[in-house]
């Protein structure tokens, strides 16, 4: 995204919105303060976020909330199409791999689902209007997502930041999309 922002600045009254999944404002998934997404490559996070087109960012304090649990992969398994069954399985899967206990989860985050869930249904979803922006060279916070939550930068809010979900309102979606596949 950034590689065509730089490449074609014509094309930034064209875009809406950005819709991301990346970022956290508290803590970071693939170093203490970073998320895996933003991490790989904080300078073209940091373009997107400072392009001036409206980002929404799906971050960790959100898609952490957005679990499925072991009675929701059976939910979904009993819709009985091809599509949900294999989606089953791939959360039995995902459910193993969120066991480890450094996690803490009940369940298993989908993270990615929720940036096309709030494209979808966003009133599932409690926002905030807050500037953000990312760390490109810290020793110890390269890749962070440095959220002004308290408006303390002065900065205009550049993000509308995910901060809860209502849970059963996403699997009710996903479960909801599965039965198209009947």
């Amino acid at each position: 995204m950034a590689l065509l922002l730089n490449s074609h600045p014509e094309l930034h009254t064209k875009i809406a919105r950005i819709v991301i999944m990346g970022g956290a404002m508290a803590l970071g998934n693939w170093t203490p303060a970073a998320e895996f997404n933003i991490y790989v490559d904080p300078e073209a996070a940091e373009i997107v976020f400072q392009s001036g087109i409206p980002v929404v960012m799906a971050g960790l304090d959100v898609t952490h909330k957005a679990q499925i649990h072991a009675a929701d992969i059976e939910r979904f398994r009993a819709i009985g199409n091809p599509i949900s069954t294999i989606v089953a399985e791939l959360l039995d899967f995902f459910m193993e791999y969120h066991k480890d206990e450094k996690w803490g989860f009940v369940g298993a985050p989908l993270h990615d689902p929720c940036t096309i869930a709030w494209l979808l249904k966003p009133e599932i979803f409690t926002t905030v209007e807050r500037w953000v922006g990312v760390e490109t060279q810290g020793k110890y916070t390269q890749g962070m997502t440095v959220v002004d939550y308290y408006f303390l930068t002065g900065n205009k809010p550049n993000a509308t930041v995910m901060v809860d979900v209502d849970r059963q309102g996403f699997v009710d979606l996903l479960a909801e999309r599965l039965q198209y596949y009947a």
